[in-house]
């Protein structure tokens, strides 16, 4: 990712969809946690009108653990008795962070939740956005067009080598000997 410790994650929680309570759906009074390494990161506001399906599109900006591999996504419930843990999702930092594509791409992802039991329970909505350093974005040409693979995630063209242009006609001179 782009420090040793930790990276910045834009993580907007936009929905739920069919989320019960003990098979039942959810009344009012849902909300989601973001949790990474059993740490809390944040917590969106309680939706009190969407019941099962709750609409909240917060963004959060959070930091992640180097070594973090899934940032965990809890859907809970405001009860009489405190709050309620419905249904849980795992996310792989791999699903947003790394492979082929720009390191501030927008990936708009859905999750199956599961219970305590892991039995289905919904669909989560999200939005992960990698946050590029500051230092990274001032030190680069923003006019500078990249051509390139993946490779790392430090160099000045956001993570891609640097493309070879192709089929450049060689001079002759350097055959005539």
């Amino acid at each position: 990712m782009f420090s040793m410790a930790s990276s910045t994650l834009e993580i907007t929680v936009i929905s739920g969809e069919d989320i019960r309570n003990n098979r039942k759906p959810v009344k009012k009074n849902a909300f989601a946690v973001i949790r990474t390494d059993s740490q809390p990161l944040c917590r969106t506001e309680m939706d009190k009108d969407g019941g099962s399906y709750p609409y909240w599109n917060e963004k959060h900006n959070v930091e992640i653990p180097q070594h973090a591999r899934f940032i965990t996504v809890e859907v809970q419930c405001k009860t009489s008795a405190g709050d309620k843990t419905l249904g849980m999702a795992r996310i792989p930092v791999s699903d947003f962070v790394g492979g082929f594509v720009p390191q501030s791409y927008l990936h708009f992802l859905s999750y199956r939740l599961r219970n305590s039991n892991g039995e289905r329970n919904g669909i989560i909505n999200v939005s992960v956005k990698a946050k590029v350093p500051e230092y990274a974005a001032s030190s680069c040409s923003s006019t500078a067009t990249t051509i390139g693979v993946p490779f790392g995630k430090t160099s000045c063209y956001g993570g891609v080598v640097p493309g070879v242009p192709v089929g450049v006609p060689i001079m002759k001179q350097y055959y005539q000997g």
